[in-house]
């Protein structure tokens, strides 16, 4: 049986840097800290701390039960406070999402927030990813969904999902059911999201990592204009494969095989984290309950 005791042991010793410290924060002796740790490595036959560094260093596993524990703590504080009130704790969740989660699996994430949270107002932002996290940084939003790489200290990250963007054309632009160079792709018409974006950004650098230079682009920032000036012939576009794969299959659309392959696009919610009550992580694990980039809400109901 594991317990909330040796779960607090685990999580104070990483964050203090001691037993003894995490003694001390625990009202307790440093024997009885080393105890529970000992006890959690005898049961499941692990190392949580690595005992050949002075100070309390955790293990790959350590950090691994370190997340869990962090969560399973915040979890435990959000249940004693919301006892310890008569009142609704969640009132208001300004919530910030790039144009792709609003149109896949935002819904399903509101339904859940209502379920959980029936008094809970939600106010969404719907914008590019830089602009989102200023927003964030300003205090004007609570918690963003966008792509990975805005790197900030201050702000809790959570993985929630990934996309994989393929190549698209429409019918006449590039000879079809053959592969193409990244050489190749660059001499075409290229549209593609701004340096706003953390779409965008990500691909311009992978672009010049590759020693390519496009020198035709055409910037387009909202993701159904996008899409319709690649379905126009305009322009080769990257785009999401899986939840365009509908425009695939009835030939509206072309996928271009390239190598190298575009690289994968890894989505995270970012929040300040508070205690005791950690709500905004609440939702950053809700938001990955409900990431799902494979279907647009327009398909809804259809084949």
């Amino acid at each position: 049986m594991v317990t909330i005791k040796q779960i607090e042991a685990v999580y104070w010793i990483a964050k203090l840097g001691s037993f003894d410290a995490a003694a001390a924060r625990l009202c307790t002796t440093q024997s009885a800290v080393s105890k529970r740790i000992q006890e959690l490595e005898a049961r499941f036959g692990i190392e949580i701390f690595d005992r050949s560094r002075r100070s309390a260093t955790l293990t790959a596993k350590g950090e691994e039960i370190l997340r869990s524990a962090r969560q399973l703590l915040d979890a435990r504080n959000t249940l004693l406070t919301q006892m310890n009130t008569q009142e609704v704790m969640f009132h208001r969740l300004r919530l910030g999402v790039t144009e792709l989660t609003a149109l896949t699996w935002l819904p399903n994430l509101v339904a859940k927030l209502r379920s959980q949270f029936p008094q809970l107002e939600i106010e969404p932002v719907v914008g590019l990813s830089h602009a989102l996290h200023q927003q964030l940084v300003d205090g004007a939003i609570d918690l963003i969904v966008v792509p990975a790489g805005l790197d900030n200290p201050r702000f809790e990250q959570v993985p929630v999902g990934k996309v994989e963007n393929v190549w698209m054309f429409a019918t006449g632009f590039m000879p079809a059911k053959r592969s193409f160079t990244l050489a190749e792709i660059a001499e075409q018409t290229l549209i593609a999201q701004g340096k706003d974006s953390g779409i965008g950004n990500a691909y311009s650098q992978w672009f010049r990592a590759n020693g390519v230079e496009p020198p035709k682009v055409v910037v387009c920032s909202n993701l159904v204009a996008q899409i319709g000036l690649t379905v126009s012939g305009l322009g080769l576009s990257y785009l999401p494969g899986k939840c365009l794969s509908h425009l695939v299959r009835q030939k509206v659309l072309h996928v271009a095989r390239t190598s190298p392959r575009l690289p994968t696009t890894n989505y995270i919610a970012m929040y300040q984290p508070a205690q005791p009550v950690d709500f905004h992580g609440e939702v950053a694990r809700l938001c990955r309950e409900c990431c799902d980039f494979s279907r647009l809400v327009l398909q809804t109901g259809l084949p």
